[in-house]
């Protein structure tokens, strides 16, 4: 036998071997308890028997009925098992308390034994596997055709800490974690509304991640939802080991670079979102929320700008628009104008960018592409090095590398300024994606600028925004409120407007309720703040010698006139 077909040999008796326990769980996925002991036990060891951490601890129930708990050692509460299930399970009936020996034995074990909320009958072998996987143990006993399924999952979680990647220096700071049950307590801590709506189903075969589909009832449009749940559930794939797995999947346009979903790990921008008519999608495992329907002016703005004063956000906000832009083109305007359109430039600048690029052999293109591909190159060498290392790489990749490229002549020192420029405007942006798409879209428009000048750089700038006028998120044109216009909704789009002033939610959304405040909350805030200021505090007990020798001497006809004045 040759070493291939020996090895292939093997390869076929290993997937053979992997193959049993599927064949097993396909075969009795949907057969029910017999009421056999032994018969489930052998069909548990058959299945999950060969795995070290999985146990199976047999014992009488009563003193006199034989039964078996099933559980997986690391992802359970040992003390729970130990206390709660085993404890009162295995005590004689007179020590227990039980007197009632008429009612089925499952009912005296669930209702007045077991010392637990969270206990089931269930019967099909194939819930009670997936039960076992999900961190659940199972009590079987001889004679029952149903087992108990236990809530006793307890995982190991790292605690509640500031989120990395969205990091303000006003507002909350808590982060999802992995855990989906945490995380909806984070985000039910601060929607403590019974309009808040969770449902869960589970996506991949493999894994059974469940995903939690949150939204607010009588607020978000009801298509949208049933749009979101039609889409998860169309999702064919054998593991959803992060959101981005879903997010790939339910995008209107698979083949765009800009974002249409949103991602978030921070609670208090998710209940935002909620309340203006969004869903979000929180997976089990992933610190990273998604929202959608999503816009592009989301990857631009923070939780920070609805924390601070209107007008100082509304500057920052602008400014890192301009960032956003200049990220985009600042690259190909310089090309474009050094290659094709030198007179432009003013002519004490055009002499100091002749003489800086004297000794430069390459044309403006290529000097730019070299130093963008240099930039990235640094950029993801600094992400993927540990913290310690990765900061002393950027200080040397932008000071020696810069320097070293301007005094070989690879580069000018005006093309580094233009770079260095560049980077600083996608570090403004908040949104990673969005961020990346940008630095993306800089090479094709670099190129065009290279070959046709300004006019090719019109071009590129006509092809990126017809793209955005055709994208779509769950039916919302991704450029509203900007395209198609809004007025109203444009008040939180370039600027922030005053929180008082933005009463209604964002009406592409097609919220339910319309209304986010009062009609007349303005006036109100104005004629509480006037009251306050203009009318005295009045103390009936406080009165003057003088004002109560007035008052005894005063006749009654003007007594009777200053109570009608006063009322």
């Amino acid at each position: 036998m040759s070493y291939s077909n020996w090895l292939r040999s093997k390869v076929s008796k290993k997937q053979n071997k992997a193959a049993v326990p599927d064949h097993v769980m396909d075969e009795k996925k949907n057969r029910e308890l017999s009421g056999s002991l032994a018969e489930a036990v052998e069909f548990m060891k058959k299945l999950l028997g060969e795995n070290d951490d999985f146990v199976t601890h047999r014992f009488h129930v009563f003193g006199k009925h034989d039964a078996a708990i099933f559980y997986f050692s690391h992802m359970v509460d040992q003390s729970v098992i130990n206390n709660d299930i085993l404890k009162p399970l295995m005590l004689k009936p007179r020590e227990s308390g039980q007197q009632d020996a008429a009612a089925p034995l499952k009912e005296v074990l669930v209702k007045d034994t077991l010392y637990h909320s969270e206990a089931i009958l269930e019967k099909r072998f194939g819930k009670l596997v997936e039960g076992l996987l999900f961190g659940q143990s199972v009590v079987v006993v001889d004679g029952m055709d149903e087992a108990i399924m236990i809530g006793t999952r307890n995982i190991m979680k790292r605690s509640i800490d500031q989120p990395a990647t969205e990091q303000v220096i006003r507002g909350a700071r808590e982060g999802f974690i992995e855990m989906l049950g945490t995380n909806i307590s984070l985000l039910r801590y601060r929607l403590q509304t019974p309009d808040l709506r969770v449902n869960t189903m589970e996506i991949g075969t493999k894994t059974k991640s469940k995903v939690a589909i949150c939204y607010l009832a009588g607020v978000t449009n009801p298509g949208i939802v049933r749009e979101v749940k039609n889409r998860l559930s169309k999702v064919n794939i054998d593991a959803v080991l992060d959101s981005g797995y879903l997010e790939q999947f339910i995008e209107d346009n698979h083949w765009s670079p800009f974002p249409q979903v949103q991602y978030t790990e921070r609670p208090d921008k998710v209940a935002a979102n909620l309340l203006e008519g969004r869903v979000a999608i929180i997976v089990d495992g992933s610190p990273l929320a998604l929202i959608v329907p999503t816009v592009f002016g989301q990857f631009y703005q923070t939780m920070e700008d609805y924390t601070e004063r209107y007008v100082m956000m509304s500057a920052i906000r602008l400014a890192r628009l301009v960032a956003l832009i200049f990220s985009l083109i600042f690259p190909s305007i310089y090309v474009a104008i050094i290659s094709f359109n030198p007179e432009l430039i003013p002519t004490e600048f055009a002499v100091a960018v002749a003489g800086g690029r004297a000794g430069v052999p390459f044309p403006a293109i290529i000097e730019v592409l070299f130093m963008e591909v240099t930039m990235e190159v640094l950029r993801e060498a600094t992400i993927r090095l540990p913290q310690q290392v990765g900061g002393a790489l950027s200080i040397v990749g932008v000071l020696v590398i810069g320097q070293a490229a301007v005094s070989a002549g690879f580069a000018s020192p005006i093309t580094v300024v233009i770079i260095a420029l560049t980077t600083i405007g996608s570090f403004a942006t908040p949104s990673y994606n969005a961020a990346l798409a940008l630095r993306l879209l800089r090479f094709p428009l670099v190129i065009l600028s290279g070959i046709f000048g300004l006019y090719g750089l019109m071009i590129g700038i006509i092809f990126i925004a017809n793209h955005l006028l055709s994208l779509r998120s769950f039916g919302v044109p991704y450029l509203s409120p900007l395209v198609p216009g809004n007025f109203l909704d444009s008040r939180d789009l370039l600027i922030r407007g005053p929180l008082w002033k933005m009463k209604s939610r964002p009406s592409f959304l097609h919220p339910l309720d319309q209304s986010r405040t009062g009609e007349n909350i303005e006036q109100a805030v104005i004629h509480s703040r006037e009251d306050d200021i203009m009318e005295p505090v009045h103390n009936p007990n406080a009165k003057d010698d003088n004002s109560a020798k007035d008052d005894d001497n005063s006749a009654p006809d003007d007594k009777n006139a200053k109570e009608d004045k006063e009322r």
